[in-house]
Protein backbone atom coordinates (compact mmCIF):
# COMPACT_ATOMS: atom_id res chain seq x y z
CA UNK A 1 0.00 0.00 0.00
CA UNK A 2 3.23 2.44 -0.07
CA UNK A 3 3.44 2.70 -3.94
CA UNK A 4 3.65 6.30 -5.48
CA UNK A 5 5.09 7.62 -1.90
CA UNK A 6 6.77 10.39 -2.57
CA UNK A 7 9.22 11.83 -0.10
CA UNK A 8 9.86 15.69 -0.28
CA UNK A 9 12.50 17.88 1.19
CA UNK A 10 11.32 20.66 3.60
CA UNK A 11 11.38 23.45 0.87
CA UNK A 12 9.24 21.42 -1.54
CA UNK A 13 6.84 20.63 1.28
CA UNK A 14 6.27 24.32 1.65
CA UNK A 15 6.59 25.75 -2.47
CA UNK A 16 9.20 27.76 -1.12
CA UNK A 17 12.31 29.77 0.82
CA UNK A 18 12.39 31.26 4.12
CA UNK A 19 14.36 34.39 3.78
CA UNK A 20 14.52 34.60 7.55
CA UNK A 21 13.88 38.19 7.74
CA UNK A 22 11.84 37.68 10.71
CA UNK A 23 15.17 37.79 12.93
CA UNK A 24 15.77 41.07 11.92
CA UNK A 25 12.07 42.75 12.77
CA UNK A 26 12.35 41.58 16.04
CA UNK A 27 16.23 43.10 16.45
CA UNK A 28 15.08 46.22 15.12
CA UNK A 29 11.90 46.25 17.25
CA UNK A 30 14.14 45.28 20.44
CA UNK A 31 16.65 48.63 19.67
CA UNK A 32 13.46 50.69 19.24
CA UNK A 33 11.75 49.93 21.91
CA UNK A 34 15.12 50.16 24.00
CA UNK A 35 16.18 53.32 22.71
CA UNK A 36 12.70 54.88 23.24
CA UNK A 37 12.17 53.96 26.87
CA UNK A 38 15.72 55.52 27.37
CA UNK A 39 14.66 58.94 26.05
CA UNK A 40 11.48 58.72 27.98
CA UNK A 41 13.97 58.43 30.79
CA UNK A 42 15.90 60.91 30.43
CA UNK A 43 13.00 63.20 29.59
CA UNK A 44 11.08 62.13 32.50
CA UNK A 45 13.83 63.90 35.08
Amino acid sequence: MTEGQEELTKTEARAGTTPHVTRYVLGVGLVLVIVIFAVILFVAR
